[in-house]
């Protein structure tokens, strides 16, 4: 008699059935850190490692900000909420985006002090709720 392959076992007495739907395919990164920063509310802010880890991605913080530069909708996307770890808005003072950004901040209620944010008071911290509902990748 020939051999039964695992795939064609019957399974076990109590066994949960056999998974019959494919997992659905992960979004590609640069969409995965887009959906991170689009969950940012506003009067809160995120460094780029804090979107980077939230997106499944750790270590790839530099990879933030060419996925919110590439973003097609990114007249709706509040790339102004992401920032250094340390608080700082990463253009220099005397680029139009470093001006831009204050300015989008300020108007969201975030103080900007010396082109930096108190981290401490302002940075997001997604409730689990958040994230479990928010996050579908």
């Amino acid at each position: 008699m020939p051999a039964i392959s695992r795939s064609h076992r019957r399974p076990a007495a109590g066994a949960p059935p056999a998974r019959t739907t494919a997992a659905p395919p992960a979004l590609p990164p640069y969409q995965r850190l887009q959906r991170v920063a689009r969950m940012i509310p506003a009067g809160c802010v995120a460094s780029y490692g804090q979107v980077a880890d939230l997106a499944g991605l750790p270590g790839r913080a530099r990879m933030v900000g060419r996925a919110l530069g590439a973003d097609p909708e990114r007249a709706s996307l509040p790339w102004h909420r992401v920032l250094c770890a340390d608080g700082r808005i990463a253009f220099g003072p005397d680029d139009e985006a470093f001006a831009t950004q204050r300015a989008r901040l300020l108007a969201e209620g975030v103080i900007v002090r010396g082109g930096r944010v108190d981290m401490g008071r302002f940075r997001w911290q997604p409730s689990l709720a958040e994230l479990a509902f928010g996050l579908d990748f």
